[in-house]
């Protein structure tokens, strides 16, 4: 299980969330409390950004290595100033390569995308009926080979049918329910989706429980600011999740929660 981080509210140095919590990104990497497989996060991470003044097209860095590894993260992420993130630390699915290519956040357009979950025997039971319902430009486009990029041309192919994230990323839970059951296997999907103005996330699974992932609005720490994690980061008023259920956060930091 991989860990995720989204953030949305006043610019904010890198640092501050990624290595200054005491339960901070780089720490769920090497010391998760709250994974449900696996036992570290070491295979590569992902960060994405949006610069505050410049065009909505986000920045991205991804490594290979473990978070705590690269040695150039730390003066990274103190240079960077942003509004908007997404940031996730990775566990490979075995049998699936640490690879750049298999590394997120994965983007299309303005958006982020980030993923925590997997499908169970990914390539014996959904790989080629979730190819089947993509447009062939969203086919064309896959470069890896994780379940999680194949959730995202999924929902990519959803978002270009009707034109607003949050329907796409429903309709792509339900898709996927179906062919969990069609095809005797099981998934779960908490992803973030961050188009600079607008967190969308998702707690989901077809099985009994979900992944973790909590949410906190206005921490005295991080005032008017709205942070996703897999773990909560520091002492506060975290809230969980409900299970099955969708969030949005907007620009003026209302949240809205309903569930799927």
């Amino acid at each position: 299980m991989c860990r995720l981080l989204g953030y949305l509210g006043r610019p904010i140095q890198l640092d501050r969330l990624l290595f200054k919590p005491e339960h901070s990104l780089v720490a769920q990497s090497y010391q998760p409390q709250e994974m449900t497989a696996g036992l570290l996060n070491a295979d590569g991470f992902g960060l994405g950004w949006y610069h505050q003044e410049k065009e909505d097209v986000p920045y991205i860095y991804k490594n290979i290595l473990p978070i705590w590894a690269d040695q150039n993260l730390p003066q990274i992420a103190r240079y960077i100033e942003t509004t908007s993130t997404v940031g996730y630390v990775r566990s490979a699915t075995p049998g699936l390569a640490i690879d750049i290519t298999n590394c997120q956040p994965f983007t299309r357009e303005q958006v982020l995308f980030v993923h925590n979950g997997y499908i169970e025997n990914f390539r014996q039971t959904l790989y080629r009926p979730i190819r089947n319902l993509l447009s062939d430009s969203d086919y064309q486009a896959i470069q890896g080979n994780t379940d999680s990029e194949h959730i995202w041309a999924l929902l990519k192919t959803n978002w270009r049918l009707s034109g607003d994230l949050i329907t796409a990323l429903e309709l792509t839970l339900q898709q996927l329910t179906e062919l969990a059951q069609k095809y005797h296997t099981d998934f779960s999907a908490n992803i973030i989706l961050n188009n600079r103005d607008r967190l969308i996330v998702s707690r989901y699974s077809d099985r009994e429980k979900s992944p973790t992932l909590y949410w906190i609005a206005n921490s005295p720490l991080f005032p008017d600011s709205v942070i996703i994690a897999s773990e909560p980061m520091f002492v506060g008023n975290w809230h969980a999740f409900s299970e099955n259920s969708v969030m949005s956060v907007e620009k003026n930091l209302e949240v809205t929660c309903r569930k799927v």
